[in-house]
């Protein structure tokens, strides 16, 4: 006689993830966008009124109160800056742009050979000379202008691009910045190459260098504002007008039109468009580089 079998109990039901979301946006998340909007309007304001009034007429660039859109857009502002034999403005951004670039290739370069050694080497006094390195951050660069000057004056590199490229080539922080994203690199890869017969420097060149990209673009990118930015040392080493950069032109720009605010805005567009594209090509490299190498704000 077969047995009945007790049948098998049924796969229970799941319930619903009382976590689950519900579909369209909360609230909570409305208002951050509100906010986040709000202040990324009130950032980019002075740079948008700045390109507006670039093309303001004379007058309305002075009105009150101030206008928004122009109500003649007009480029006679760029027009007076590009042509006046007085302001080669033109030649000022040809000069940052070429002192700018060649400080952020020489920082990189000496910072990374510096870091390199520090960070993946051990030698006798190493601690030592990163302490020392480390303290030079300390030290304000104004205390610095005389010693500079008379070692640039020796050489014979006042009112030369020179001057304002080779001083700063030497960078603290760039060794101390390279230092932090070296040593989150993986040693088995270091490892590796020493297996397959690499020397040290084949393992910088062919290793390090190529995995330490957004941390190399991201140091290229501040050494590249910091020298376009400057202003205080070129007043102090370049003194005819064909040899000046941006910042001391511009400011001879403001101080001979001191109510030509068109052009005095106009003269602000030529200079900070370039920052502008640099960052925006670099973004993700700097974002990475930052992320990796302990700098987090």
């Amino acid at each position: 006689m077969a047995t009945a079998t007790a049948p098998a109990p049924a796969p229970e039901k799941r319930s619903a993830a009382p976590e689950q979301r519900k579909k369209g946006v909360e609230p909570s998340g409305i208002l951050r966008y509100v906010v986040l909007i709000g202040l990324a309007l009130l950032f980019i304001s002075p740079l948008i009124f700045m390109l507006v009034t670039s093309f303001k007429t004379r007058g309305e660039a002075t009105a009150v109160p101030p206008t928004w859109i122009p109500e003649e857009p007009t480029t006679q502002a760029y027009s007076a800056i590009l042509n006046a034999s007085d302001t080669p403005v033109l030649k000022w951004f040809f000069n940052s742009l070429v002192a700018a670039s060649a400080n952020a290739a020489l920082v990189v370069a000496t910072a990374a050979l510096a870091a390199y050694p520090l960070a993946r080497m051990d030698f006798r006094g190493k601690k030592i000379i990163l302490g020392t390195i480390i303290a030079t951050l300390f030290v304000p660069p104004v205390i610095l202008i005389i010693p500079n000057y008379l070692i640039v004056g020796n050489l014979k590199w006042l009112d030369t691009l020179t001057a304002v490229i080779v001083p700063t080539a030497a960078s603290a922080f760039g060794v101390f910045f390279l230092r932090q994203f070296f040593i989150s690199l993986p040693r088995e890869l270091e490892e590796a190459a020493i297996l397959d017969g690499a020397n040290k420097w084949q393992i910088f060149m062919r290793v390090i260098a190529p995995l330490s990209k957004p941390a190399l673009v991201t140091l290229a990118v501040l050494a590249f504002l910091t020298n376009w930015n400057d202003f205080l040392w070129p007043v102090y080493v370049l003194f005819s007008p064909e040899s000046q950069t941006l910042p001391p032109g511009l400011s001879t720009l403001q101080s001979a039109n001191n109510v030509r605010y068109d052009l005095i805005m106009a003269g602000a567009v030529i200079a900070s468009a370039p920052v502008l594209l640099l960052y925006i090509l670099a973004q993700r490299f700097i974002i990475e580089g930052v992320s990796r190498s302990g700098l987090k704000g």
